[in-house]
């Protein structure tokens, strides 16, 4: 292009940029796309809670077979899943103990909560393990729904 006077440039340069309205119209796409990402992000972060939860109740579930194995019985309700971690000082106690059966102290649930153990367990089952989920009480459904070692 072709400039006849240094006054002609300064004004094609001022008006090739973003007007004021252009840009909050792209501030307010960008926005409506982030904020419906994150509102499908966060089923994603419950789904992973649930998986989380599953995991950990499968790792306890082997760690209580292997203290079966040394020990012939698995932990009583007072010694808890803390047996799995380090000897238990409360009846009965065995030297048999071969642990610790976990490569970590018993984590809580996903959802800050204590794993629940039953001796002997539901379904006529020798343990129960159990997570309350996001609510921590019995029941619920969705995110607050139990979930079990005995349930898929």
């Amino acid at each position: 292009m072709k400039r006849s006077s240094e006054n002609s440039s300064f004004v094609e340069s001022a008006e090739s940029g973003w007007t004021f309205m252009e840009t909050l119209i792209v501030i307010a796409i960008v926005l409506t796309l982030t904020s419906s990402v994150g509102f499908m992000a966060i089923r994603f972060i419950d789904k992973a809670r649930v998986a989380a939860a599953k995991s950990q109740i499968d790792s306890f579930s082997v760690a209580l077979e292997s203290y079966y194995i040394d020990m012939g019985r698995y932990p009583s309700e007072e010694q808890g899943l803390s047996a799995l971690w380090e000897k238990p000082t409360v009846e009965p106690v065995s030297e048999k103990w071969g642990g610790p059966y976990m490569y970590r102290e018993i984590p809580e649930d996903p959802w800050g909560n204590d794993y629940q153990y039953a001796a002997p367990g539901k379904q006529g089952l020798p343990f129960e393990l159990l997570s309350l989920g996001a609510d921590g009480k019995s029941g619920g459904d969705g995110n607050d729904s139990d979930i079990s070692s005995w349930r898929e």
